[in-house]
């Protein structure tokens, strides 16, 4: 059987991981009421949206390339010996951000913004803690997908690329009562995680495609981002772009550093290109 190229095995890719996913969260939302445990949010039928980018690469890497390719896509996680000012940005990267919007807010408008009242220890254990589990999700979006996008678009706009389909790929939980995000802007959140998504590649990229070092950074980001929580209260129209100061300076932050890098990663390319066709 002849393979498909590139652009079909990626097509195929995205389409089959929205359709588990939205398939997952869609039924959770209609029967998690009636069946909590196993359709609830959190419960195993949600979790297989949740893990669906890493369980379809898997999948699709077993086809098109054996277990061997399976293998050396998921060692990729075990590639921890690398700078340590890369542990420090993927650790840092949202924090910095949310607190140089804070200092910004303050010189602009006279006042600090709302900050959260999680305790830094806690933020730490639970990043050591989630690290892992976001393996469900990079093994897909960096570890599969990302490499065979910069073939055709190069690093940095591959990073765009992701970015937006992995926004878009949440878009259920938008509406989804429960889940944190419902009710809540969705251009701009859009917005700020397609800058992210730059500042991952660039970090996949600079670790000679660590995995683990994008999952730290994913972790990061969600036990971070409530150190100014961004959520408006009393929020129902997803697609508004009703949202915080904050949330505003934040995402002027997040692409003013997306820009920097995106100039550092022209002419770029994965040094595992080549093992992707």
């Amino acid at each position: 059987m002849k393979p498909l190229p590139r652009a079909g095995r990626l097509t195929g890719y995205f389409l089959l991981t929205f359709v588990v996913t939205w398939s997952a969260w869609l039924a959770s939302a209609r029967w998690g009421g009636r069946l909590p445990l196993l359709f609830g949010i959190g419960g195993p039928i949600f979790l297989l949206g949740v893990f669906a980018p890493a369980l379809v690469a898997i999948g699709l890497t077993a086809m098109q390339d054996g277990r061997e390719g399976v293998a050396r896509m998921l060692s990729r996680i075990g590639r921890w010996q690398v700078a340590a000012r890369f542990y420090l940005f993927a650790v840092t990267y949202l924090a910095v951000i949310k607190l140089m919007a804070a200092v910004l807010h303050r010189a602009v408008l006279g006042a600090w913004p709302i900050f959260g009242d999680t305790p830094w220890p806690l933020m730490l254990g639970a990043i050591l803690v989630s690290t892992w589990v976001q393996a469900g999700e990079e093994v897909g979006w960096r570890g599969y997908a990302l490499p065979r996008l910069a073939a055709s678009f190069g690093l940095g706009g591959a990073g765009v690329v992701i970015g937006i389909i992995w926004a878009l790929w949440h878009l259920p939980l938008f509406f989804i009562p429960g889940t944190g995000s419902d009710g809540q802007s969705f251009p701009i959140y859009l917005l700020h995680v397609t800058a992210i998504s730059v500042a991952m590649a660039w970090l996949y990229w600079k670790t000679d495609g660590s995995l683990l070092l994008v999952m730290l950074m994913h972790a990061s980001i969600n036990n971070t981002t409530d150190i100014i929580p961004a959520a408006v209260s009393g929020a129902t129209n997803p697609f508004s772009f009703a949202g915080s100061t904050t949330a505003v300076y934040t995402i002027v932050l997040s692409w003013l550093v997306a820009a920097v890098l995106m100039r550092q990663m022209r002419g770029a390319r994965l040094a595992l290109d080549d093992r992707h066709g």
